[in-house]
This record gives structure tokens, sequence and C-alpha cells, in this order.
């Protein structure tokens, strides 16, 4: 199934569909992006982008970078899922995850999002 994109101008809410019709648990990776998921066929059935003109908008040094605090939230188990749905497609086509390090031993993963052309 291909992609639809889904933007509400008014809210400034970006909805991206994977899997039009799939059921799906939600899972807030922060305040502004949810990630919608079955956990049974372990894949994305869609992202939600809350704000996104912010998410999408590039500073001087290149794309604005977000924390994904709600993992912390998550169980081990879960979070290990989310993780790989995050860093396989559809979603990495979308989304780009990486990690701040400021430790030896701390890391926050952190994610920026590939603007879309929207119409």
């Amino acid at each position: 199934m291909a992609t639809v994109y889904n933007y509400d101008e008014p809210s400034d809410t970006l909805y991206v569909s994977f899997a039009l019709g799939e059921l799906a648990t939600g899972v807030e990776l922060n305040e502004h992006i949810l990630l919608r998921l079955n956990s049974a066929t372990r894949r994305a059935v869609g992202l939600t982008f809350l704000e996104y003109s912010v998410l999408a908008q590039r500073t001087e040094m290149g794309p604005r970078s977000f924390p994904l605090t709600g993992l912390a939230e998550l169980s081990e188990e879960l979070r290990a899922l989310v993780l790989e749905i995050l860093t396989t497609p559809p979603v990495n086509t979308i989304l780009f995850v990486s990690a701040y390090t400021p430790s030896a031993i701390e890391m926050i993963p952190i994610t920026f999002l590939q603007p879309l052309a929207l119409a």
C-alpha cells in the first residue's frame, strides 16, 4: 500500500498512513510525534506530527533535532520494538533517528524529520 499524507493546515498537523484502516496502538515519541504501530505484525501503521511546520523547519546549521523522550516511559520490550520500527522503512524515510551522547554512559535518542513537499 502506498503511503498517504494528510496535512491539516488549521491545526498544523500532518498525518502519515502506511496502512489505512489497520488497527494500531499509539506510542508518544515526544509531545509532537506519535507513532501508530501494530505490535502483532511488528510494523508501523502511521505517524502523526503535531506542529508540523515547527518540526520541519530548518535552522542555520541544518534540521532541528528533537529528543525521543517518550521512549523512557516504555517497557523494555516495547521500546526495542519501537526502535526497530523507527530505524526501518517506511518510517526511516521520514524520521531519522540518532543519539546524543553527553557522556560515555548516557545516550539520548533523538530524531529529525525529513521535510515533505505538501501540496
